[in-house]
């Protein structure tokens, strides 16, 4: 004898949970990137309430509006999902590959530009800044790899929809490390010293998929290893930018 299906309203009743679960945590991460960057959007200035450093202040510009497109079509897209319309989601998807490709360009520009005229004696997490250019530099070669393959799988939802986030995530350690509040929590403790400005979005990504395991009452395979790696390149991104041959690829990057 076949085991009796669930209802129909029942599964449609998990399926509007997981949509609007991504709906919840895109309007998250808008909060967090508008808290984070405030002096930007409301007067201009970088954090914390300095002008713009003039060399690199167009592409600083360029950068923070790609980014905040990407976040603001992020919640976009997920809503479009949660009220199925797949088709407009599918046409924004276009716009929003061309935008990642703005945004990784822009983010490598700012973080080299920004290693140059930082000065020497400068101090990020306890990194100069030719070793903390090393936290930008793999937040987007992370953040191109995870909406690269969650392109490729865009019509594989199970893959899709947690690589996204967590492309978006990882991004994020730039704004949430501007909200003092938060970063006072850890930022002499072992946490601050393992993950540096990572620390936030991971806990976030934590607890989300804690709340997407506790809706579905099943371990997201994706989302879990998804995570897992951005831990893992996270602390190591601490690691190796003090060690000799990151010094040396800098001086590459940096000419």
């Amino acid at each position: 004898m076949s085991p009796t299906p669930p209802p129909a309203s029942t599964t449609r009743g998990g399926a509007d949970r997981i949509r609007y679960f991504y709906t919840a945590a895109a309007a998250l991460l808008l909060l967090l990137v508008f808290v984070g960057f405030q002096d930007f959007y409301l007067h201009g200035q970088a954090y914390p309430g300095r002008p713009l450093t003039p060399p690199i202040r167009t592409v600083l510009v360029v950068h923070g509006i790609a980014m905040t497109a990407w976040v603001l079509l992020l919640f976009t897209q997920t809503l479009l999902i949660a009220k199925r319309k797949h088709a407009w989601h599918m046409a924004l998807g276009r716009a929003g590959a061309v935008l990642a490709a703005v945004i990784v360009v822009s983010g490598l520009t700012v973080a080299i530009r920004a290693a140059k005229v930082n000065p020497p004696e400068m101090k990020l997490w306890s990194l100069g800044p030719r070793q903390f250019l090393a936290v930008p530099f793999v937040t987007m070669l992370i953040f191109a790899a995870y909406v690269a393959i969650a392109v490729w799988k865009r019509r594989r939802p199970a893959v899709h929809r947690p690589l996204m986030l967590l492309a978006t995530l990882g991004a994020v350690s730039a704004a949430t490390d501007r909200i003092a509040s938060l970063g006072d929590l850890y930022r002499h403790t072992v946490l601050g010293t393992v993950f540096g400005p990572f620390f936030i979005p991971l806990a976030i990504a934590g607890l989300l998929l804690v709340v997407k395991g506790a809706l579905t009452r099943s371990l997201d395979r994706w989302f879990a290893v998804g995570y897992l790696v951005l831990v893992l390149a996270d602390a190591g991104t601490m690691r190796v930018a003090t060690t000799h041959a990151w010094d040396s690829f800098a001086g590459l990057l940096l000419g």
